[in-house]
C-alpha cells in the first residue's frame, strides 16, 4: 500500500467515526460553546468534541504527523505529513438541523500553507446524508465506491455555481458585487453553507463550479483535492493556488472565464466562446 492510499483509508476511516459522532450529538441538542470572527460565526460543543476525537485517531495512526484543526492550535510534526482537518463544516447548517454539514479530513505534505502544500489524502463526510466522498493524489475521486467526475462542458443556458459569504457583515456588499459579476454566467445560484460539500458537489458534478472569498485552509483541503482528482481546477487569485483571497473550482473552461470575471469586473455573455 502507497502512503496516499494509507493516509487515504485512515482518512476515510476516522471522518466515518467523527461524523457519526457528530451525528448522535446533533439528535441529542445542539449547545453553543462560542462566537469565533462574528456573532453569526458559532462553535457548537460538539465541534469541540468532534475534533478532539479526530485528533486522537490521527495521534494514535502516526504519532509523528502535524495537526491544522480549526477548533485548535496548529501543531508541527516530524514527518512531513499535517492532517488538516474541519470537524463539523457547516456549523450553523449542523446548529438549525440542516443535514448540509460535514466532517473534513486531508492529509497534505509540505508546509501547512495552501499556497505550497501538495495535498495527498482527503475525505468528505456527510453523516446525515450518508455520504462519503474521498480522494487519494493519483487515484481518482469517489463518493463511496464510485467514481466521479466533474462536469466537463460548459452549458449554453449557464452552469449552476455555488458561492458562500462570510460572517462580517462588512463583507457582505463586496461579496454581493462579485455575484452580481458572475449571475451572467449562471443558470443559477446554491448556498449550500458548508464549503466541503460545495467543492465536493463540484467533484461530483452536482454543481459546475463554485467561487468564494475567505476560506481557511480546513474549509477547502479536502474538497479542493477532490476536485482535482475528478478532473477538474482549483484556483486563487491569478497564478495562485486557492487561499483567504479566492478559491474557484470546475472544469478549466468555467474557471478561466470565473477567473475573468471575478478579477476583470467584466461579464462575458453565456455560452461565449473564449
Amino acid at each position: 500500500m502507497s502512503l496516499e492510499q494509507e493516509l487515504g483509508t485512515l482518512a476515510i476511516e476516522i471522518a466515518t467515526e467523527a461524523g457519526a459522532l457528530a451525528h448522535a450529538r446533533r439528535s441529542e441538542g445542539v449547545s453553543i460553546a462560542a462566537s469565533k470572527s462574528a456573532l453569526a460565526d458559532i462553535v457548537t460543543e460538539a465541534d469541540r468534541e468532534v475534533e478532539a476525537l479526530i485528533h486522537k485517531r490521527i495521534a494514535a495512526a502516526r504519532p509523528g504527523d502535524g495537526f491544522l484543526g480549526e477548533e485548535s492550535d496548529a501543531e508541527p510534526g516530524t514527518t512531513g505529513i499535517t492532517w488538516v482537518v474541519d470537524p463539523i463544516d457547516g456549523t450553523v447548517n449542523y446548529a438549525y438541523g440542516i443535514p448540509s454539514y460535514a466532517v473534513s479530513i486531508a492529509a497534505v505534505s509540505g508546509d501547512p500553507d495552501p499556497r505550497t502544500w501538495t495535498a495527498l489524502a482527503g475525505a468528505v463526510y456527510a453523516p446525515a446524508l450518508g455520504e462519503m466522498f474521498h480522494a487519494v493524489r493519483g487515484g481518482g475521486a469517489w463518493l463511496g465506491g464510485r467514481r466521479i467526475a466533474v462536469n466537463g462542458e460548459v452549458n449554453p443556458a449557464g452552469s449552476l455555481l455555488a458561492t458562500g459569504f462570510g460572517y462580517d457583515p462588512a463583507s457582505h456588499a463586496p461579496q454581493l458585487a462579485l455575484l452580481g459579476r458572475v449571475m451572467p454566467l449562471a443558470r443559477d445560484i446554491r448556498r449550500i453553507g458548508a464549503a466541503s460539500l460545495d467543492l465536493a458537489y463540484v467533484a461530483a458534478g452536482r454543481l459546475d463550479g463554485y467561487f468564494e472569498r475567505g476560506l481557511n485552509p480546513w474549509d477547502h483541503a479536502a474538497g479542493v483535492l477532490l476536485v482535482q482528482e475528478a478532473g477538474g481546477v482549483a484556483v486563487g487569485v491569478p497564478g495562485a493556488a486557492p487561499t483567504r483571497e479566492m478559491t474557484i473550482v470546475g472544469n478549466a473552461t468555467l474557471v478561466e472565464r470565473l477567473s475573468q470575471v471575478l478579477f476583470s469586473g467584466a461579464a462575458p455573455e453565456v455560452g461565449r466562446a473564449e
